[in-house]
């Protein structure tokens, strides 16, 4: 167990009280509420096990989107930030291993001619995403040829997919099995196009918190921990993510 008179605590919780960001948007991760207002779900106890480790308190702070979590690791708001990994991001945060994946698809009209995942890159595809979100990055990354339309929340790029009738909407596997049943005759491409890596960031710097951090993540996910969270909470659609 660590006190605070150690390097590794003073790094990951300067002020006595780890701040630990999450992103409430993320339903798998994020599962409800205490009366409190504290948010449970397999990542805001992953962050509170962190915390009895340090023994230190911990404080959550919430956030409804991926990107302003990230963006506020500037501001000096958080210590800890659970959220996927992705190189934009990694510019002032460090990343661990991922402790879960999530895979990522597109749910296509039922007549579509899209039939493929890699049939979706075409000219004049356009599609619908979580304006962003991982998934979102990976594919301003990749794409050469689809146009991505943005919306801002996983609400508003279904309902732009819907308003707009574009081609495809790219999501999480465990969203899309909910929004296909709200369509009628739509069906989800088989495969992904990317599995999310969920994360622990910090803000860059702190190399002693951070190598912390990264072994913590791994003993999480070999002492079955990142898989008792997940059968907890009981989602669907998470799977511990390999050892790094």
């Amino acid at each position: 167990m660590i006190d605070m008179s150690n390097a590794v605590a003073r790094e990951l919780a300067p002020t006595g009280v780890l701040r630990a960001a999450i992103n409430l948007a993320n339903f798998l991760l994020v599962t409800g509420a205490k009366e409190n207002g504290e948010p449970t779900g397999v990542s805001p106890d992953l962050a509170a096990s962190i915390a009895k480790a340090l023994k230190v308190e911990i404080s959550y702070v919430g956030f409804n989107r991926p990107g302003e979590l990230a963006d506020a690791v500037v501001h000096n708001t958080w210590d800890i930030g659970l959220i996927a990994a992705e190189p934009v991001r990694a510019q002032h945060i460090d990343f661990t291993a991922a402790y879960v994946e999530i895979e990522a698809t597109y749910l296509v009209a039922g007549d579509s001619l899209i039939q493929e995942i890699k049939d979706v890159d075409q000219a004049g595809v356009r599609i619908a995403v979580a304006a962003r979100s991982a998934y979102d990055l990976y594919l301003t990354r990749h794409l050469q040829h689809a146009e991505l339309v943005r919306a801002e929340g996983l609400d508003e790029s279904f309902d732009l997919f819907v308003r707009e009738q574009l081609d495809a909407l790219a999501g999480l596997k465990p969203r899309l099995l909910s929004d296909v049943e709200r369509i009628e005759n739509a069906r989800i491409l088989e495969g992904r196009f990317t599995a999310v890596q969920q994360a622990i960031g910090i803000p860059s710097g702190r190399p002693v918190g951070f190598a912390y951090l990264c072994e913590y993540v791994e003993s999480a996910k070999a002492s079955g921990l990142i898989a008792e969270l997940i059968t907890r909470h009981g989602v669907k659609g998470l799977s511990v993510a390999p050892p790094e």
